[in-house]
């Protein structure tokens, strides 16, 4: 990704004169964002975990960092994710890359929720596949409201 090295930005709540390194505004966006938002390494480990994926999920950061993403997968479809996973490190294509697509996950509660997702694939500045990023957020109530509606239709 290019950057100028000379930019710098004021997030809200700074002063025009206070200064934030592109670094340090990045990690304040991916932390802010409202949706989940999970990077995982080559090897399935999560590396970045930011609050939304706290709220959503209901592990810690200090939880989740350093754990395989079978944390948050349910275990009916784990062998799916990870032909899928590991189809896309090898080839560096997804087949639901920034499309919205609705799957299953696990609360830290043993809950099982429904989200709504969407990956890509984080390469490197030689074009090599580093892992992958997820956006994911909370649509359970919607799904539920959703089969209510179309149960009373059917009936």
């Amino acid at each position: 990704m290019w950057r100028d090295p000379g930019l710098r930005f004021v997030p809200s709540g700074l002063q025009g004169g206070d200064m934030i390194e592109p670094s340090q505004l990045d990690a304040q966006i991916i932390n802010d964002v409202a949706d989940a938002l999970i990077y995982s390494d080559r090897s399935g480990t999560i590396t970045r975990w930011n609050r939304a994926s706290t709220a959503l999920f209901g592990f810690t950061a200090d939880e989740a960092l350093g754990e395989n993403l079978d944390l948050i997968i349910p275990e009916h479809l784990r062998a799916a994710h990870w032909k899928g996973f590991d189809a896309a490190l090898a080839s560096g294509t997804m087949k639901l890359a920034g499309k919205p697509t609705l799957t299953r996950a696990l609360h830290k509660s043993g809950r099982k929720l429904y989200i709504e997702m969407t990956f890509a694939l984080v390469r490197d500045n030689d074009g090599a596949v580093q892992g992958s990023v997820a956006m994911a957020r909370d649509v359970t109530e919607r799904v539920e409201r959703e089969r209510t509606a179309k149960a009373a239709r059917n009936s």
